[in-house]
């Protein structure tokens, strides 16, 4: 047998050999079954939860379902799959048919309210997918991932859209602390989801891969190749039974979405009607703003904000660390702009200005009146000589205190109805409390943080010491010259020389009881919170201690400040004689 013969011969056999092989992928794929699939987080989705978004209350009539259960042959689920004009394959096996009838049987008011909901997030996670070049299929993803729910947040700490884990969000550069959680943001979280998938692909070089990469990371898929024999595998449905029980779902799962959000209309579920179209711009914000300020001036509903915004996780945009972008109806972008020195404005003592109190301590702030200066001794005199003008001051020193208060659920409560109740998130209350479920029940103690007014009766004027035997005439005059501030000028010999005409007897009486020197109380001072600084940090640098801080302001025993936030550096002779004042 000549040597072109024996090429042919080995050619026509591995050319069979490779034919066996997609064969027998093919049949993996369409005949692989398995009756223990663990169904994806967002199956457990509430829809009366969904149902409160602002979105669904208020621009769309969402779809409902017009009569009983209508499920299909095996047959018609696999046609209708390879109609679909995907660049993903998207195979029909019963795992596939197990998912699907989920849904159309078990889940119908879900997938009716997802459809809702992707007339507004659906557009978004398409342009961030084909700016990357993506499939445009990979929009169903945040199906299985949230059931389309921006604030959903997974029993492992997944959050968002598209359900980064925090390390991840990180890692693509998301912020994400107890102000901002970009995982939230529609925009950029899918952005991020785009460039992620991306990189998944880059490394597999098959989509049903990357998409279970997504889900158990790249580790336990290459794990996965490697057990099931190595390089040769390249099919995520060969290497299926060594994939974590949850991502052995996962694809089905992800096949199975894409086959109801397009043929809903085929099992009795009626199309989302939108009442009124919403357009959204953005501005940028680079001032401390809470969203109740932009509510009340622009008079938007603070639920339409948080819909749009839900990356803030406190209701704050922290714009003077860094600028923030806002989202908004597009006709509010321009109010916003013209309006927001109002904004910044309006109620500015309430939002601006915050004092942390812990449960069971002291919540009365003092205005301690009497710093350094002869103007601030006579404005201490002032206030203890006159109740009227001690309350005035109090008023305008009215701040916010957060206090953690217990709620003892009553039967048939939810976490739900307590977070409106007391004007907070529920999926704060969870992680509060610690509820890895959103169920509780009758006679459970909840932590619950609330902000409040602090009111003027609760407010303690101290005044500064000894300053009585200071004439309000002298100091007046004192503040007049341009040594006003000198320290000699609170001292009984300054007060003698500035009054003549008083009596021998009473300069006497004033010079065996003198004023505190302002020369010998050190000076307080404020620094500006800069990026990685914390109080024990800052304490150390000026030489005082983190409770000195806490004290100064009003931070009780909480050690959390933010980048840009200006706190009251007391020293430690004037922080020593304080306390000594209260021991007496």
């Amino acid at each position: 047998m000549n040597k072109s013969i024996l090429v042919a011969v080995f050619a026509v056999g591995l050319n069979a050999m490779s034919v066996m092989g997609a064969q027998s992928i093919l049949e993996i794929k369409n005949s692989i079954t398995d009756d223990n699939i663990i169904a994806p987080e967002s199956f457990e989705t509430q829809t009366r939860l969904l149902e409160e978004n602002f979105y669904l209350k208020n621009y769309v009539v969402p779809g409902i379902d017009l009569g009983a259960s209508q499920t299909a042959t095996p047959a018609e689920y696999e046609e209708r799959l390879k109609r679909l004009p995907t660049e993903i394959e998207l195979p029909y096996n019963s795992i596939v048919g197990n998912y699907i009838n989920m849904y159309l049987t078990k889940r119908r008011s879900l997938v009716a309210d997802m459809l809702a909901l992707h007339s507004y997030y659906g557009p978004i996670f398409v342009e961030e997918l084909l700016k990357e070049g993506m499939p445009t299929e990979l929009q169903y993803l945040p199906v299985i991932e949230s059931a389309i729910n921006p604030n959903a947040v997974s029993r492992a700490g997944a959050a968002g859209l598209w359900q980064f884990m925090p390390a991840t969000a990180k890692g693509l550069g998301m912020e994400v602390n107890s102000l901002i959680d970009e995982r939230r943001d529609a925009r950029l979280s899918s952005r991020n989801a785009a460039r992620y998938l991306k990189q998944l692909y880059e490394i597999y070089n098959d989509w049903s891969l990357a998409i279970a990469a997504y889900n158990c990371g790249p580790g336990n898929v290459n794990k996965a190749l490697r057990r099931a024999g190595g390089e040769g595998k390249k099919d995520y449905w060969e290497i299926y039974s060594y994939l974590p029980a949850e991502t052995r779902g996962y694809v089905p799962a992800f096949i199975a979405a894409n086959y109801v959000m397009n043929y809903y209309n085929k099992h009795g579920i009626s199309p989302t009607v939108i009442k009124r179209h919403l357009t959204t711009d953005t501005v940028q914000v680079n001032k401390y703003i809470h969203f109740n300020q932009i509510a009340a001036v622009l008079n938007i509903p603070v639920d339409e904000i948080r819909m749009l915004n839900p990356q803030y996780r406190k209701d704050i945009i922290p714009g003077d660390y860094r600028p923030y972008l806002l989202t908004l109806p597009t006709q509010q972008c321009l109010s916003y702009v013209m309006s927001e020195k109002r904004i910044v404005d309006y109620d500015a003592d309430r939002y601006a200005r915050r004092s942390y109190v812990e449960p069971g301590e002291n919540s009365e702030p003092e205005i301690v009146a009497g710093d350094n200066g002869v103007a601030n001794l006579a404005q201490a005199s002032r206030q203890t000589a006159n109740a009227q003008t001690n309350n005035e001051i109090a008023q305008t020193q009215m701040s916010e205190k957060m206090v953690v208060k217990t709620h003892v659920v009553t039967r048939g409560e939810s976490i739900r109805d307590i977070a409106r109740q007391y004007g907070v998130s529920a999926t704060d209350i969870k992680r509060w409390n610690q509820l890895r479920r959103g169920k509780v029940k009758e006679g459970d103690k909840l932590k619950i943080e609330v902000f409040e007014r602090v009111s003027p009766e609760s407010v303690k004027v101290v005044a500064a010491p000894e300053v009585a035997q200071v004439s309000a005439e002298t100091l007046r005059e004192s503040a007049a010259s341009s040594n006003a501030a000198a320290p000699a000028a609170t001292s009984a010999s300054a007060a003698k020389n500035a009054a003549p005409a008083k009596s021998a007897s009473a300069s006497k009486a004033a010079a065996s009881k003198p004023a505190p020197k302002a020369a010998a109380t050190p000076k307080a001072t404020r620094y500006k919170v800069r990026n990685g600084d914390t109080l024990e940090k800052i304490a150390r640098k000026h030489g005082t201690t983190v409770a000195a801080i806490q004290s100064a302001n009003g931070l009780g025993k909480s050690t959390n400040i933010r980048a840009g936030q200006s706190l009251k550096i007391p020293a430690k002779k004037a922080t020593a004689k304080k306390r000594s004042r209260r021991r007496r």
